[in-house]
């Protein structure tokens, strides 16, 4: 499948987000998700982040039918603890019946619901899932709708996430149709489905927040967290989602340029409590370490083979 990736971090005031709607959470702050690689986002990682001013994690894109007819499938993609809150799960969905199932299994262990509508990758669209809802506002409603209508918490969050059409006029009536049917706020990645490296557009998120009366969360080429503070500032965003750049960087949004010695010693020590795979606890290390290594000592430690040989290495290079 290729990587798809989803985070929401935030570390400055999000106040507003419960101000503005009563059914929003306390505050947003980061989401996964990973296609083939998704191991990458799910609980301990969550874990990590939340120890650096990220107020909320997402789960990984969870596809809703097979999580409602299989245990297995639940066991496999969805896991928790109690320090995991407050925690949003992401569902890819084609129809409500199966939105609104899947919303009622998790509302016990989750304090909200995303749909994405955003997902641009070619599996997903043609399954009717992802960006390819862009195409159906009116079903979008109708799957917040039948949400709204079995989920009798009022501060239990529905939300969505969206890329853009080109002509963001359409853009504007699917969110309105989105508001009208009940949703708590919605995250903007500022490109269209087809684009991948083309820049994204900040602009199409200050024309939403002017729009629209729920919070609405920007995402998308957001580096660093004062690159983060300029667009939520630019655009009047309530929020901002992260992606690739936590993994580089857990400690982002605690204000840490690179992923500073006892973020990586705080991932050890996750990853021992929580039986962490070496193959997923060693390709985060890969992703924090890169930025500050050079190409000799990424390729060595990319080729250490196990859980002695990366804590020789760290100790070693880092004192860690």
């Amino acid at each position: 499948m290729g990587w798809h990736i989803n985070y929401i971090c935030v570390g400055q005031d999000l106040k507003s987000l419960r101000n503005a709607n009563t059914n929003m959470m306390a505050d947003l702050s980061f989401t996964p998700s990973i296609g083939e690689a998704d191991l990458l986002s799910r609980l301990p990682f969550r874990t990590l982040v939340r120890g650096y001013d990220c107020d909320l994690c997402f789960t990984p894109m969870i596809v809703a039918n097979p999580f409602v007819r299989s245990i297995k499938a639940r066991d496999s993609e969805f896991t928790t603890n109690s320090g995991d809150r407050p925690l949003v799960v992401q569902f890819a969905a084609s129809n409500g019946k199966d939105l609104a199932d899947a919303a009622e299994i998790v509302i016990p262990f989750a304090d909200g619901i995303d749909l994405n509508c955003g997902c641009p990758q070619r599996w997903a669209m043609s399954e009717g899932y992802g960006a390819s809802l862009l195409q159906k506002p009116e079903l979008v409603k109708d799957m917040i709708q039948q949400v709204r209508s079995r989920i009798a918490d009022p501060h239990f969050s529905i939300s969505i996430k969206i890329r853009v059409h080109e002509d963001l006029e359409r853009t504007v009536d699917l969110c309105r149709q989105a508001e009208a049917a009940g949703i708590s706020w919605i995250t903007v990645h500022g490109r269209t489905p087809t684009e991948r490296k083309q820049p994204a557009r900040p602009h199409a998120t200050a024309l939403l927040r002017s729009a629209l009366s729920v919070p609405v969360v920007i995402n998308g080429d957001l580096c660093n967290l004062q690159q983060a503070q300029k667009l939520q500032q630019f655009t009047g965003a309530h929020g901002v989602m992260v992606a690739r750049s936590l993994l580089a960087n857990p400690a982002l949004f605690a204000g840490f340029k690179t992923t500073p010695a006892h973020c990586i010693s705080d991932w050890l020590a996750v990853s021992t409590r929580l039986g962490v795979p070496f193959a997923t606890f060693h390709h985060h290390l890969c992703l924090m370490l890169e930025p500050i290594t050079s190409r000799p000592e990424r390729w060595h430690f990319q080729h250490l083979s196990s859980t002695a040989a990366v804590l020789d290495y760290l100790r070693l290079h880092y004192g860690i």
